[in-house]
């Protein structure tokens, strides 16, 4: 992306940006957040259905929806889902299992993820589950971003498609959390002096280059994903990592209590959205 399209973007937008950074200044509602959110891409996007927005793109672009719904007849997931789900059957040397460390035995939970763990006081997401499981097991932990991680993440994303992300934020420990997610998603940051949001809420449907921005809102639903680009499976922190990257932003490690924070205030704000990952993205 050419830092003066991204810069010319900002400007266009400078307005938006205000009224958007505004709440993040203002008393800590969730709730209310999230619905002033839907209702900016439902007047954005008034034809498009909410649970498309788990599409993403696809969701307000025809033309992208139609390569990407050609690409899922055969899609790319499927031997990630598959790696997945002989892993996860794989016992350990003690004898336990990821499904001793899961709800329902690891099927159908991943929309529980993130959650904000009251006792340690801290975001907890699938990925850091998966390790922590391994960890407490005697096992070596995964890499984060990419292989098995990823292939994990994947096969219990598929059990859980169609289920709805519901997180909750009700404690105090857990407002802070949202709140800290929150604000770091409309930081501006980088050299571009770009924030999440400028992208991919109020940039949301506009081209930059051969791009069209994905909607802020479902950006979680659809991970871990299968990116054309990369050319294999990775986790949701791989593509915040990069992204702040490709702003000349500072980048952090993946599972780093800010990315976590960061994945739990998206997830608020897809509440209601169906789980329908694995995905497959440009």
């Amino acid at each position: 992306m050419k830092m003066r399209t991204i810069r010319a973007l900002a400007l266009l937008l400078t307005p938006l940006l205000c009224v958007a950074a505004a709440p993040a200044r203002a008393a800590v509602d969730p709730e209310a957040d999230r619905a002033a959110f839907v209702k900016f891409f439902q007047q954005r996007f008034p034809s498009v259905e909410m649970d498309d927005y788990a599409n993403g793109v696809y969701a307000i672009d025809e033309q992208s929806r139609a390569q990407w719904e050609d690409i899922e007849e055969f899609p790319p997931y499927e031997e990630a889902v598959e790696k997945g789900e002989a892993l996860f059957g794989v016992p350990f040397a003690n004898g336990k299992s990821y499904a001793d460390c899961f709800e329902n035995g690891g099927v159908g939970v991943r929309q529980n993820f993130p959650y904000y763990d009251e006792a340690r006081g801290e975001v907890i997401t699938l990925e850091l589950a998966i390790n922590e499981c391994r960890e407490k097991n005697g096992e070596e932990m995964l890499k984060w971003e990419v292989g098995d991680i990823a292939h994990l993440s994947a096969y219990m994303a598929w059990t859980s498609r169609g289920n709805r992300f519901d997180l909750k934020v009700e404690s105090e420990g857990a407002l802070r959390a949202y709140q800290a997610g929150k604000k770091f998603y409309y930081s501006k940051r980088g050299y571009l002096n770009n924030s999440c949001a400028t992208c991919h809420v109020q940039g949301a449907g506009l081209r930059v280059r051969t791009e069209i921005l994905h909607p802020a809102l479902g950006e979680v639903t659809h991970w871990p994903n299968f990116r054309l680009k990369w050319g294999h499976i990775a986790t949701l922190h791989k593509r915040i990592s990069r992204c702040h990257r490709d702003q000349g932003a500072k980048r952090f490690q993946a599972q780093d209590p800010r990315y976590r924070e960061l994945e739990f205030f998206m997830t608020y704000m897809s509440n209601g959205l169906p789980v329908n990952g694995p995905g497959v993205r440009k």
